[in-house]
């Protein structure tokens, strides 16, 4: 049977992988995007502890998946969803910080100090003058992160998680089967589908949030 008819056979099962695995990369973007964001607010006019969060965010992504998948198995006692959106979270904070500490830092300070003279106070100039400024640079470490957590997710199988990873492993459990290669190329194409639709969606997202004067 060749790839192609393979697929058609598949179609159902591969869409309905197709959207968990979607489902559970961005709930763990979600996440991970208010607690980067949040951090890197904070962080960022505090050299210390920036270079600190940015460190240790760093580490976290330097562990292999399968050993943070371990890992996490460990520590909450439970396999399935919660700990591949866990590790999906941690993963996704070191493009998030460290591109909305450069997007923040990299607003002009001459609109700071305007903003400053207005009368508006340092929240209100975060949220309506540094943040709309730094909006696109840290969309873009959003966008990172979500291709990131794409290739991360699929390993989640082995702890029970969803996703096309089950498709992968499964050709891989069965290697001498006709079909194993069909199947583990299914799921293959299927992260990759999942992947281009998030980078489009997120340089769609990028167009219709970011004003034409900061583009």
């Amino acid at each position: 049977m060749s790839f192609f008819e393979y697929t058609l056979e598949n179609y159902d099962r591969l869409l309905e992988l197709s959207l968990e695995h979607l489902a559970v990369v961005l709930v763990a973007l979600l996440i991970g995007g208010v607690i980067g964001i949040g951090l890197g607010i904070t962080v960022y006019r505090r050299p210390r502890l920036r270079n600190a969060a940015l460190n240790i965010c760093g580490v976290i992504l330097t562990v292999p998946s399968l050993a943070m998948y371990a890992l996490l198995l460990a520590l909450l006692g439970t396999i399935g969803t919660v700990p591949v959106i866990v590790a999906l979270v941690l993963y996704s904070l070191l493009p998030i910080v460290r591109n909305t500490v450069t997007g923040l830092n990299g607003v002009d300070a001459a609109i700071v100090e305007s903003a400053q003279g207005m009368g508006m106070r340092q929240w209100r100039r975060l949220v309506n003058v540094e943040l709309p400024l730094a909006w696109p640079v840290v969309l873009v470490g959003i966008r990172v992160s979500a291709v990131l957590l794409v290739g991360v997710a699929a390993l989640g199988t082995i702890i029970g998680g969803p996703g096309l990873g089950e498709l992968i492993f499964a050709g891989l459990r069965v290697i001498t089967s006709p079909n194993a290669v069909n199947l583990a190329l299914l799921g293959t194409v299927g992260v990759v589908a999942v992947g281009m639709l998030l980078d489009g969606a997120f340089l769609l997202l990028s167009r219709l949030t970011t004003s034409k004067g900061v583009r």
